[in-house]
């Protein structure tokens, strides 16, 4: 009885064992099962495409950024199309992000101007950086001047500078796919003479200019500028220049101080207000403190209005409270005021001869502070000119402006 009962123990012992075993294994293999299936999914949720059965093992590198033309992305481009193509380009690469190949966006003013407004704080670059000058046409319709800025342009290295255009909604610039003005205009608003809505636009060029980390120097020119020296002067002039170029100065007259609004103390007194031409030429350093600017330009919005002409106050004396040092007080862009009135005088083809063209580059016998010394070149550009002039421009521009 006894040898029996241990047989029996003896068998229930082993098979409580295997069923012990048995579980242990089933257990280990649920719990390698629940591990496997969280790896797996967070693999497929983290991939940047929709799996497709067809395609799963066929990733294309190169098509991670597909926001195409017809999504619902904001924004016209230069041909009043809605959205940005970024399609078989790593939007992500440092490449797009330090220039971007195309100007059109879907970015508010807002967003626009905050991300010009980044500054790197590692002063080195991590790429060879050529500085190089943005022309910024604020124009209202074509470019009368287009074929001597062309001539102006030819045969440099496109490396030096980069060229951006705000046009009122609507306008396309009908150029050749080979010209420097060939997709350059960015997403704009409309622009009113006199209104806030100049100063705007003026932002909106410095904003978009920005994005490209290698523009160091911002020139604003209207349709009606020409340049009076070739690209080499001007790009060495500006260069090389420690300061900006923005016309600032004291107007005791009605036309001046008589525009200052007492409702804009105490963050602007009547001792701050300055006043100077649209025209600027500046710096980054300086183009980003204007573009970072809120406070300050909300005010000239609220408060600069009727007859007040914030596009000859608001960055004059915004500049002027904070960034003087920064600035030679003076504009590069020639403008003959001397007839009096809103507008400047306008120079037609009758105008247009060998003597006054050089009388603009010699600027009589007058020199300029240029970097703390002197300089015979006082103006690199001038306005405002009509379209007759283009003809004997072009004539002349060889032999007096030597494009």
């Amino acid at each position: 009885m006894l040898r029996i009962m241990r047989f029996v123990f003896k068998d229930l012992s082993i098979g409580l064992i295997r069923v012990l075993c048995f579980l242990i294994v089933f257990v280990i293999g649920i719990v390698i099962g629940l591990l496997s299936s969280s790896h797996v999914d967070r693999y497929l949720t983290s991939q940047p495409y929709v799996l497709n059965p067809n395609q799963a093992f066929a990733i294309n590198p190169n098509s991670l950024c597909t926001s195409s033309i017809n999504e619902t992305v904001s924004g016209n481009d230069r041909n009043g199309n809605v959205g940005v193509s970024c399609v078989k380009e790593d939007c992500l690469s440092m490449e797009s992000f330090r220039f971007p190949k195309n100007v059109s966006h879907g970015m508010t003013d807002e967003e626009l101007l905050w991300r010009g407004s980044l500054v790197p704080e590692n002063a080195h670059y991590p790429f060879d950086r050529m500085p190089k000058i943005a022309f910024l046409f604020l124009t209202r319709g074509d470019l009368p001047f287009l074929p001597l800025w062309e001539r102006f342009f030819k045969g440099q290295d496109a490396m030096k500078y980069s060229v951006y255009v705000h046009s009122n909604p609507g306008v396309n610039l009908d150029v050749l796919n080979s010209s420097v003005f060939y997709k350059r205009q960015i997403p704009s608003q409309a622009v009113e003479w006199g209104k806030v809505t100049l100063v705007e636009a003026e932002r909106r060029l410095l904003g978009n200019a920005l994005l490209d980390f290698s523009n160091e120097r911002f020139v604003l020119l209207s349709e009606s500028c020409i340049p009076i020296y070739n690209f080499p002067t001007v790009y060495k002039y500006l260069i090389e220049s420690k300061y900006s170029f923005l016309d600032c100065y004291e107007d005791p007259s009605r036309y001046g101080q008589g525009r200052y609004n007492r409702y804009m103390k105490p963050d602007i007194r009547p001792r701050d207000w300055r006043k100077g031409s649209q025209w600027f030429e500046m710096n980054r350093a300086l183009a980003v403190k204007v573009v970072a600017d809120t406070k300050y330009f909300n005010l000239f919005k609220r408060y600069c209005t009727d007859d007040c002409y914030p596009d000859e106050h608001y960055m004059p004396t915004f500049v002027h409270m904070f960034h003087e040092p920064l600035n030679a007080g003076r504009t590069v862009t020639y403008v003959d005021w001397s007839v009096g009135g809103p507008h400047p005088v306008s120079f037609e083809a009758k105008n247009i001869t060998e003597s006054f063209l050089k009388s603009l580059r010699n600027n009589g016998t007058t020199t300029c502070s240029y970097n703390k010394g002197k300089s015979h070149i006082c103006y690199l550009f001038a306005r405002k000119f009509e379209s007759s002039a283009l003809e004997p421009l072009l004539e002349l521009a060889s032999k007096v402006l030597e494009y």
